[in-house]
């Protein structure tokens, strides 16, 4: 039995700098929406670029972090030490207009709650985390601050003029937030750094749910990819980002195509070509492949969001489509805050790759699931175990078999069910 919405409160806001693609902030919120809906809340959102619910949202530009007055913002501000007047100006008259447009927003659609996604966490827009954050003080709005990942979980916010904008909304501390993170270490490092206190909730995924499968529609994907019925497909299921540790990825389709005897017998493709953080990761990595003479796969025309049409009237195929027709997952970020694209490869039941990230080795790997684990670096070991899952479609599907019943049991909307109406208790009477 689940406990239901609260009595006085029924329409939650969500808010953030977007809600469009598969990041992993937008996946999440979308999760946490399909459970509140179920329990009865009616959803609104409130973000600066957004493909969801057109007559349920609110779009101010300005909140997108890439917009350009804030993009050009956002590098002085971390890129200098000293802050000129002019910045602050313009740091104020943006978050005048979008605090204007938040009031708007909770006044227009009778908001009883906001959830703020990520938008107090990391500062990538920090006129809107700050106008946020004044909107909740001076309202006194009840908020669940659902945080992703911190500021100083990343070195280029250690540097720059931020300091007071950090202090004030990311996070910030006042009595009618409810603040949510992803790991146990964000919680731990939220009540040392800020003296707040915090529920851990993971990300989930709902492993009751129809996956795609293989069809007419994704058979022609690999041909459409060039990948011959004896070569391996590796999918590395992420944006172009350093931290996401694509070199690795690449040494182990080089080493395990040397082992197997070719050097074209394993493919890689990179899901998401998004650039957030620029160009020069990707450099690399395209030229590292070219180095290690490994056939790198990035199709922003073939792979998107969701199946369509490209423009010469051939097919766009999902990323969901992309899953059901490789043959192997790369993870081996260097940090993750959780890890979305490792329950989407254990709900697609696909062998993985991890790096033992930190968020990893402390709340994923002692759940038991089985996968081709890597400390740092790829060894002989790594690849052996790489060929002899590939190589064994017993011990294949044992594995994936028993990382599904691991992930449904402890990561899935179960969780979600149990734990998000205890948090809305703090708001109401639950009824």
């Amino acid at each position: 039995m689940y406990l239901t919405r609260t009595r006085d409160i029924t329409r939650v806001g969500f808010v953030s700098t977007r809600f469009q693609g598969t990041d992993g902030v937008s996946l999440e919120t979308w999760k946490w929406n399909e459970v509140l809906t179920e329990l009865g809340y009616e959803t609104f959102f409130f973000s600066g670029k957004s493909d969801w619910f057109p007559d349920r949202s609110r779009v101010a530009p300005e909140a997108f972090f890439g917009h350009p007055q804030v993009k050009e913002l956002h590098a002085e501000i971390f890129d200098r030490s000293t802050r000129r007047r002019g910045l602050t100006a313009e740091v104020g008259e943006i978050k005048g207009r979008l605090k204007a447009a938040l009031y708007e927003f909770v006044k227009d659609f009778s908001i009883d709650v906001l959830i703020v996604e990520n938008a107090f966490a990391i500062p990538m827009n920090i006129p809107l985390g700050v106008a946020i954050a004044e909107l909740v003080a001076e309202m006194e709005m009840p908020t669940i601050a659902h945080n992703h990942d911190f500021a100083w979980e990343r070195q280029r916010f250690m540097t720059g003029c931020a300091e007071d904008y950090i202090v004030r909304a990311f996070p910030p501390r006042l009595h009618s937030i409810n603040h949510v993170v992803i790991n146990s270490e964000a919680r731990r490092q939220l009540a040392f750094r800020c003296g707040i206190s915090s529920v851990m909730i993971p990300n989930v995924w709902d492993f009751d749910s129809e996956p795609v499968v293989a069809d007419d529609y994704n058979a022609g994907l690999r041909a459409e990819l060039e990948i011959a019925d004896d070569e391996v497909l590796f999918l590395q299921p992420t944006r172009i980002v350093a931290r996401k540790g694509i070199e690795s990825a690449i040494e182990l389709v080089a080493r395990y195509s040397k082992l197997t005897g070719g050097p074209q017998k394993g493919k890689l493709l990179i899901s998401h070509p998004v650039l957030d953080e620029g160009d020069e990761y990707q450099k690399r990595v395209l030229d590292y492949a070219k180095f290690m003479n490994v056939e790198l796969i990035v199709r922003p025309d073939l792979i998107d969001v969701e199946r369509g049409t490209r423009p010469d009237g051939g097919k766009v195929y999902s990323l969901w489509d992309a899953y059901v027709r490789s043959d192997f997952v790369t993870y081996p970020s260097t940090y993750e805050g959780f890890g979305n694209a490792f329950l989407e490869a254990i709900f697609y039941r696909k062998p993985i790759l991890v790096n033992r990230y930190a968020i990893y080795a402390q709340d994923i790997e002692p759940l038991g699931f089985r996968t081709t684990v890597m400390d740092g670096y790829v060894t002989d070991e790594v690849v052996k175990d790489v060929a002899r899952v590939l190589s064994d479609p017993v011990e294949e599907r044992k594995r994936v078999a028993e990382n599904f019943a691991i992930g449904r049991k402890y990561l899935s909307y179960e969780l979600l069910r149990r734990r998000l109406p205890i948090i809305f208790m703090n708001f109401g009477a639950v009824s």
